[in-house]
């Protein structure tokens, strides 16, 4: 039995889904045969909108009638909608907490069969060893990172009461239609700068192709229950520093530019202070482990899900630098606090006068 022969006729409901990762989870969901629903506060902007296998609902999983109703019908949910780091602290927990006990009250009032909870590596906050394993100390950093371990206590209550919630935490993620701070090293690249970096940047830090989360994402929904009811990190298998990963950029980028590290210590420093007034382009679990190692192990998804990833850090960040070199002309005055658009650059903008 193929994987459309298992998936013919189910129907996915993804929230967030015309977010970042939920277009491409969509993407790959509809590949392989199934129907899918998105659902998500902002508009569903894609071309996929006109499919007949594709419905749009506009709602926030704040709403707990609407995601009720939105999800009659639905086999399964993969849960990406989230408050991100660069939202109130509000906005984050109401989204991030509230909303996904949402989520899996309403799948369970429906009768879904599985919802897949995607987490986050920031639950383990500044970690002091590498690889770190799945049952390692949780200590999030910022409302972000608290908010998403608290998710996942939520997500363990729900597996109590008899529901399927496979929890995904993947590394830092890219792919097509991601922007969000990558947009920093993708706009100095492409214009021709230096690009500064936190530390010497002989660091090991693990990013994800979002293909390759996708294809974690859609195991949890096709194999056996007891495999996938349990919670697994994701990332890239090959990986090397982060200025031998990110260089590969601006060598793409053909200006012959460098990745040039700042002292660790006085950049981080800096970073709070503009932190503070509001006019950092980065949040502080960003800035915080930018110089250190930051690597998981991918050993329980490898042996439980079959989990093989396809790229290393450096294709996965050259496959989203073509995307956004070809899709320059949709962002290019664009900026905001998502995923799909570029982050403010802030007061760090002012050093590309003197990359």
């Amino acid at each position: 039995m193929t994987e459309t022969d298992q998936t013919n006729g189910k129907k996915v409901l993804v929230t967030g889904g015309a977010g970042f990762l939920g277009i491409n989870q969509i993407r790959h969901l509809l590949s392989r045969g199934y129907k899918v629903v998105s659902y998500d506060v902002t508009d569903f902007d894609y071309p996929e909108a006109s499919r007949e296998d594709v419905r749009i609902v506009r709602g926030d999983i704040r709403n707990r009638r609407l995601l009720r109703e939105a999800m009659e019908g639905v086999d399964f949910v993969v849960h990406t909608a989230a408050a991100l780091p660069l939202y109130s602290a509000s906005d984050i927990y109401t989204t991030d907490v509230e909303g996904t006990r949402n989520v899996l009250e309403a799948a369970k009032q429906n009768g879904v069969e599985r919802v897949v909870h995607v987490s986050s590596t920031a639950v383990y906050g500044i970690p002091d060893h590498h690889p770190l394993y799945e049952d390692d100390k949780l200590e999030g950093v910022g409302p972000y990172g608290q908010a998403k371990i608290q998710a996942e206590m939520i997500c363990l209550e729900y597996r109590a009461k008899g529901l399927a919630v496979p929890v995904i935490r993947p590394k830092s993620f890219v792919g097509p239609e991601r922007l969000g701070v990558f947009a920093l090293l993708y706009d100095w690249a492409h214009t021709g700068h230096n690009f500064p970096m936190i530390g010497s940047g002989e660091n090991r830090y693990q990013l994800l192709d979002v293909e390759d989360l996708c294809d974690a994402i859609t195991s949890c929904l096709v194999l056996p229950e007891e495999d996938v009811n349990d919670t697994f990190n994701i990332g890239a298998a090959e990986f090397s520093t982060m200025k031998s990963d990110y260089q590969v950029v601006l060598d793409h980028a053909g200006h012959g530019k460098k990745i040039v590290g700042f002292p660790a210590l006085p950049a981080i420093l800096g970073l709070r202070v503009l932190d503070r007034l509001g006019v950092s382009p980065l949040y502080k679990w960003v800035y915080e482990t930018a110089s250190k190692d930051s690597f998981v192990s991918i050993e329980k998804a490898q042996r439980k899900l079959g989990y093989a990833p396809k790229f290393s850090n450096k294709e996965a960040l050259l496959r989203n630098f073509r995307w956004y070199l070809e899709n320059l002309s949709r962002f290019e005055n664009a900026s905001g606090v998502s995923h799909r658009v570029p982050w403010k650059q802030g007061a760090v903008g002012f050093l590309k006068k003197v990359f």
